[in-house]
């Protein structure tokens, strides 16, 4: 789907602010579209510059209703008409006030009547809003559909007045649950007193144990009683009472034993009186619960990462003390061999536990490992170990065996690929979506005569053969470079 700012660009003379302002409405217009049971474009004037008359308009914002039926099921995004083709559009934009059509049109088999709402910036019309409403489906209206429309007109002068969305952003209202108007709608009046409350708005308040009826009730007072704390995200310095009421826009929750309710407050002014309020009820009892199921799984993961990690380096002390104790030489170095596979290992949870991510930052783990690597070498030979590339982040399953892998690499390299000649090595990294590359390759004294893999004893190369092929499902090739040797490793992710 097109973005918005792309629609516009280069077509219209809309500025920042403006495109900030249409930004906001398209973010909150489903809630319109939902009290209108309607179907809502967004028009924007065509013109080079403010001097000229505009040639047309353009469609950029199209929104469905999810309380009926919608009468646009093309895609109108990009749509463009001329000045003249629709003058209800046209004197809209022109006279800055709502228009409605008389006479409905008959279109697809729907009997459509439209209306015609400026958007308002800076004491200017800076688009227009067409409101499609399927008159077919017209009958008996409930109280429910009653209060929706009448809170649907008053928002629709809101914006023909430039007062919603508002201008002012309410604490909370980037809420990931913000309410929608099918979860529950409260209407109050001026005075924070009830006039009308839906069935799923009844339900929440009851979950908080509510009981009775809230109708001429005011509110605030209400639910007062029955709160035991605010969440974080209530504003501290209101009283439950003012909060609802309606005098700013406002979210906030209030949590009881019984379950959680989020509020969402919508001051009404369509006069430039404050009428009242609209208070979408959201019931979010399940959602937080999820929330904290979540967070103690991540705290509990990262523990395990942690404690693995500090198991981990009190194997490595145990090696290395063992090691000290061991006259024979060949023993003392395969320990410490051992001490640096385990501190590879390590790295990676360590990793793991300061992040408390299920994903590895594996480019900090591999300048670890080589850093520690070339750091207890036995030979003095390396002048310079790089990394060229970007591992990125990669799954705990691959970063442990891919830390061994890199480790033993480097090692060997260190060890039979310079003697004690200074030389460089590198670690060269393509990483694609699905596919990882690694080449560690040095510029010493290159492979002995008749070398072949598969059949090597050389123990570092059976185990990054081994961890390549049956853990990582990848393959390895040991080649001759003009000046040393390069190791490929490929794995799939």
């Amino acid at each position: 789907m097109a973005d918005l700012d792309d629609l516009v660009a280069g077509r219209t003379t809309l500025t920042s602010s403006d495109l900030e302002k249409l930004h906001a409405l398209v973010a909150d217009w489903q809630l319109l579209a939902d009290l209108s049971f309607a179907d809502l474009l967004l028009w924007v004037p065509l013109r080079s510059d403010d001097r000229n008359w505009p040639l047309g308009h353009l469609v950029i914002g199209q929104m469905r209703p999810t309380t009926g039926t919608t009468v646009h099921e093309e895609d109108f995004l990009g749509t463009k008409i001329a000045w003249g083709d629709r003058s209800n559009i046209d004197s809209a934009l022109s006279q800055e006030r709502i228009f409605r059509e008389r006479d409905p049109e008959v279109r697809g088999g729907f009997s459509i009547r439209e209306e015609t709402i400026p958007v308002m910036n800076m004491g200017r019309a800076i688009a227009v809003i067409t409101r499609h409403t399927n008159l077919g489906a017209a009958r008996t209206p409930s109280r429910l559909e009653l209060t929706y429309l009448q809170t649907a007109n008053d928002l629709a002068e809101m914006i023909a007045a430039g007062r919603f969305p508002y201008e002012e952003n309410s604490e909370g209202n980037s809420s990931k649950a913000s309410p929608r108007v099918g979860d529950g709608l409260i209407r109050v009046d001026s005075s924070g007193i009830v006039t009308y409350a839906s069935p799923n708005a009844l339900s929440a308040l009851r979950r908080l144990g509510l009981t009775s009826g809230v109708e001429g009730l005011v509110l605030g007072t209400a639910v007062a009683h029955l709160a035991r704390r605010p969440a974080d995200r209530s504003p501290k310095e209101q009283s439950w009472v003012s909060l609802l009421s309606g005098k700013r826009a406002s979210e906030a929750e209030i949590e009881i034993a019984s379950g959680v309710i989020d509020f969402r407050v919508l001051p009404l002014v369509p006069a430039g009186q404050r009428t009242g309020a609209v208070i979408l009820v959201h019931d979010v009892t399940e959602i937080r619960r999820r929330e904290r199921e979540l967070i103690t799984k991540d705290a509990t993961i990262r523990e395990i990462h942690h404690r693995v990690k500090n198991n981990l380096q009190t194997v490595t002390a145990l090696l290395r003390l063992q090691a000290r104790r061991l006259a024979d030489p060949a023993g003392r170095a395969a320990l410490e061999e051992a001490v640096r596979r385990v501190g590879s290992i390590a790295v990676v949870h360590e990793t793991l536990a300061a992040t408390g991510q299920d994903r590895v930052a594996f480019d900090e783990v591999a300048d670890r490992v080589i850093a520690s690597v070339v750091e207890v070498a036995t030979t003095s030979g390396v002048t310079t170990a790089v990394r060229i590339g970007e591992f990125g982040m990669l799954s705990p399953a691959v970063a442990t065996p891919l830390a061994m892998i890199l480790a033993e690499l480097v090692q060997n390299a260190i060890e039979h690929g310079f003697g004690e000649v200074a030389g460089q090595l590198e670690v060269r990294i393509d990483r694609a979506e699905n596919h990882l590359r690694m080449v560690v390759a040095d510029d010493g004294i290159g492979l002995p005569p008749g070398f072949d893999l598969e059949g090597s004893t050389n123990l570092g190369l059976q185990i990054v053969r081994t961890l390549t092929i049956n853990e990582l499902g990848g393959q390895i090739k040991v080649n001759r470079a003009v000046s040393g040797t390069e190791v490929v490793v490929e794995i799939p992710l």
